[in-house]
């Protein structure tokens, strides 16, 4: 089956291009703006004409589409998140043989949810900032499309390759600096927010598993549980083994993580010592959303699908990838 994978070099599109290029029965083709692409096109200033002729060309019968942006200017977020959608949603109407489309989408789209409800797919969005307003905008793109389109929403995705502008990337970089520094303690954000973590592994199982079902509409992709960050950062610490204090912003600071009964972490003096100058202080975009957890019935009943990797084991790797990379 041929497949065109858009958004290739992206924290979710690399696994996905991973476990599309490992399956034997996938004929992948990679569309993008690197040299790396098979195709060089930029969605967000290309025309549907251009993109229609290459569809022709490499006749794929299913799109997937990870591209897209998490930060920027609202103007930077819009081309990228809603004229490239458009882009690319008219190039397949305009194609000869028009291919199933997977999009990627964002938890963001919902907005705020009530404290302790899982979120279904459908509730009615009310995104917050740009991120959220333009991931919704090419939301609603493919789902009028008349295409037979299917949007996975995405919750929290965590897991190695974490891109240093989010939460779990930044606070690994800090660690690491804090360890070779011998710093007594690492400032973060207030992370008293709850969250759907899913391993990006288990959201590229979602995408392959989408591929090639019947399945249209939203399908929401998580968890299914919702975490306090804190408690997440907390195993973060622990994998690292830094055992210092997390200073959250306008926060007590909260103490290391417990010894282990057989005593075998190292003492706690550097951990119990003053907040110094030199401290680390990374900081992260705050979004005011106290409360995300993922319905995922439907993902489970209309994709086969169920997150497999713990959130414990999820964020050992993003450790161990900051810790060994040169």
């Amino acid at each position: 089956m041929r497949v065109l994978l858009l958004g290739a070099d992206g924290f979710i599109g690399r696994r996905v291009a991973d476990r599309l290029l490992a399956d034997p029965e996938l004929q992948v083709t990679v569309l993008g703006r690197r040299d790396t692409a098979d195709i060089r096109f930029d969605l967000s200033a290309g025309s549907p004409g251009a993109l229609a002729r290459f569809l022709d060309a490499v006749m794929p019968r299913v799109i997937i589409n990870c591209a897209g942006a998490t930060y920027g200017s609202p103007r930077a977020l819009t081309r990228a998140n809603t004229v490239a959608v458009a882009t690319v949603c008219e190039a397949v109407r305009r194609s000869h043989e028009p291919a199933r489309l997977i999009h990627v989408g964002s938890a963001a789209e919902y907005g705020p949810a009530p404290f302790g409800q899982p979120v279904p797919e459908t509730a009615e969005p009310r995104p917050l900032g740009p991120y959220g307003v333009t991931k919704l905008a090419g939301t609603e793109l493919v789902l009028s499309s008349g295409l037979d389109a299917a949007v996975l929403r995405v919750f929290d995705a965590v897991g190695p390759g974490a891109p240093t502008g989010s939460l779990f990337g930044r606070l690994a970089e800090g660690l690491r600096r804090a360890l070779e520094r011998g710093e007594p303690q690492l400032r973060a954000p207030d992370l008293s927010a709850f969250r759907d973590f899913v391993d990006v592994r288990d959201v590229a199982r979602a995408v392959q598993s989408a591929a090639v079902s019947a399945a249209t509409g939203i399908v929401n992709i998580g968890s299914g549980t919702g975490t306090r960050v804190r408690d997440a950062a907390e195993l973060l610490v622990r994998a690292s083994g830094f055992d210092g204090r997390l200073v959250e912003e306008g926060r007590p600071a909260l103490p290391p993580p417990p010894a282990p009964a057989d005593g075998s972490s190292v003492p706690g003096g550097a951990a119990s010592a003053p907040p110094g100058p030199g401290a680390a202080e990374p900081r992260y975009p705050a979004e005011p959303v106290l409360w995300r957890q993922a319905d995922v019935r439907t993902a489970r009943d209309r994709l086969g699908w169920r997150p497999r990797i713990p959130l414990e084991e999820s964020l050992a790797d993003v450790w161990t990838e900051i810790a060994c990379r040169v």
